[in-house]
C-alpha cells in the first residue's frame, strides 16, 4: 500500500475516528488485514515492514503476536461501535493475513487470529480468508489445521522456477517446491490456491520468464498474480544496482514479459481481471483486493498495517515491539491518519477502478479526463464499445501505459 505521508496529523489515542466516517460504515464491504511482520530472511528486493529475528529484541516474538492482534481486534470493535449509534456492526466479508511470513506463526496461532475476528465481529456466511504463506514454511499438516480453522484461500509466494533468479532476489525455497505446497494445499481441502510471480528480476531472459510461467500453470492454481519488480531505494537489490553488478531491463522488455504472460494464462483459461492478477473463474478472483481497488472499508491489524473506513485513513506503527507496548497499555497503536477530501477519494477511485477489467464508471471524469478517455480508444488503450456505455476499460497496450493514461484520465 502507499506510504504514509510524513506530514499527516497523528491518531487519537483511543482511535476514535470521525461520526462522519462512521455514519459510512456499512454502506460498503468490510474486511480484515492482519499483518505478519515477520520473516526467517530478508529477501533482496524486499521494503515491507518485515523483521527477522536478528532484528527483533528480546522481548519481541512470534509466540505473543497472536495475543497484539486479538488484543488490537478488541479495540476496533470499541472505536467502530462508538459511534454506531445502535446499528449493528457489518460483518466480516473477507480477511487477508499478509506478511511477512504469515506460516512462520503456528497456524493454531493463525487460527486463533481468525476465531478472534469472528467472535468480535462476526465472519459473513461464505466470507473469503486469504493467508499468504512461503512454500517452505508451510507444511501439509499446517494446511490442513488452517483449513479446518476456516481459512478458504492460500497465496503462495513462488516468483519464479530459476534457480539463478531466486538466488538474485534472495528467495530460499528450491524451484519445485510452490507447486508440491499448492498441491498439499488442496489436498487439505482449499479449493482456491494462488501463486505469486515477479517478472523483470536482474538478469532473468524471456526463456527464464517463459519456464516460470509455465512452472506456474503446471501446479493448477485458480488465480495467479504477476508483477513486474520494482527496486526499492534502501533494499540490497537496489544497493547492487546502483554499484553496476546487476542490470535491469528496459520497459520494452517488461511489457514483452507481461504479454508473454498474459498470452500463456489465457491459454491456460486464466482471465485478466485486474492488471497483474488472473482468475479461473469470478468466484475464484481475491475478493478481499477488490474491496481495496473498490474503495471498500478494511480495518488493518499489526504492525504498518493500514485501515480506512468512511474516507478516514490511519496506519500503525511500525516497529513490533511499539505495536505490542500501545496494546498493552490500551492505546491505540496508530501512528498517524488522513482525511480524505472528495477531490483525493475520486481521484483514487480513478486510479485504481481503471486497473480493473470491469473499468472505470466515465461518469467519475470531468470534461478533459473524457476528452483523455477518447483519445485513449483513438489510441488503441481502451475498448470503444465500452466507453459507448459508460466505461473505460483497457486493452492489453492500456494495460501497459495505465499509468500515464490515470494522469490523463483524472484532469
Amino acid at each position: 500500500m502507499a506510504a504514509s505521508p510524513s506530514d499527516a496529523p497523528p491518531a487519537p489515542a483511543d482511535g476514535a475516528l470521525p461520526q462522519h466516517a462512521l455514519a459510512e460504515l456499512g454502506q460498503r464491504p468490510f474486511g480484515i488485514y492482519v499483518h505478519v511482520p515477520f520473516c526467517a530472511t530478508r529477501c533482496g528486493y524486499c521494503d515491507f515492514n518485515t523483521y527477522t529475528a536478528e532484528e527483533l529484541p528480546g522481548g519481541v516474538n512470534r509466540g505473543s503476536y497472536a495475543a497484539s492482534a486479538v488484543a488490537e481486534l478488541r479495540l476496533a470493535r470499541e472505536v467502530l461501535e462508538g459511534g454506531a449509534s445502535g446499528r449493528p456492526l457489518p460483518p466480516v466479508q473477507t480477511v487477508f493475513v499478509g506478511g511477512g511470513t504469515p506460516t512462520l506463526l503456528a497456524p493454531e496461532d493463525l487460527a486463533a487470529v481468525l476465531g478472534a475476528i469472528d467472535d468480535t465481529f462476526g465472519l459473513a456466511p461464505g466470507a473469503e480468508v486469504t493467508t499468504e504463506a512461503n512454500p517452505e514454511s508451510v507444511s501439509p499438516a499446517a494446511f490442513a489445521t488452517l483449513r479446518a480453522a476456516g481459512f478458504t484461500r492460500v497465496s503462495l509466494g513462488m516468483q519464479s522456477a530459476v534457480p539463478a533468479v531466486l538466488a538474485t532476489l534472495d528467495r530460499t525455497h528450491t524451484p519445485g517446491r510452490p507447486a508440491a505446497a499448492a498441491a498439499e494445499a488442496r489436498a487439505a481441502g482449499f479449493e482456491h490456491v494462488s501463486l505469486d510471480l515477479i517478472y523483470g528480476t536482474p538478469g532473468e531472459s524471456d526463456d527464464d520468464w517463459r519456464r516460470s510461467v509455465d512452472a506456474a500453470l503446471a501446479a493448477r492454481p485458480d488465480h495467479v498474480s504477476a508483477y513486474a519488480l520494482t527496486v526499492e531505494p534502501g533494499t540490497r537489490l537496489h544497493a547492487r544496482v546502483r554499484r553496476g553488478e546487476l542490470p535491469l531491463p528496459d520497459e520494452d522488455q517488461l511489457a514483452d514479459r507481461y504479454a508473454i504472460a498474459d498470452d500463456a494464462f489465457s491459454a491456460a483459461g486464466l482471465e485478466w481481471y485486474e492488471i497483474s492478477n488472473w482468475a479461473a473463474a469470478d468466484g475464484d478472483r481475491c475478493e478481499h483486493n477488490l474491496n481495496y481497488w473498490r474503495g471498500a472499508d478494511w480495518w488493518g491489524v499489526g504492525p504498518g498495517a493500514h485501515s480506512h473506513v468512511g474516507g478516514v485513513r490511519w496506519w500503525n506503527v511500525l516497529h513490533p515491539s511499539a505495536y505490542a507496548t500501545a496494546l498493552s497499555e490500551r492505546r491505540s497503536p496508530a501512528a498517524g491518519r488522513e482525511l480524505l477530501d472528495d477531490e483525493t477519494r475520486r481521484f483514487e477511485r480513478i486510479m485504481l477502478e481503471t486497473r480493473l477489467r470491469e473499468g472505470l464508471d466515465a461518469d467519475l471524469l470531468r470534461p478533459d479526463g473524457l476528452a483523455a478517455a477518447r483519445r485513449a480508444v483513438t489510441d488503441g488503450l481502451a475498448l470503444p464499445d465500452a466507453l459507448a456505455a459508460g466505461r473505460v476499460r483497457l486493452t492489453r497496450r492500456g494495460r501497459l501505459l495505465a499509468d500515464a493514461l490515470v494522469r490523463d484520465l483524472v484532469d
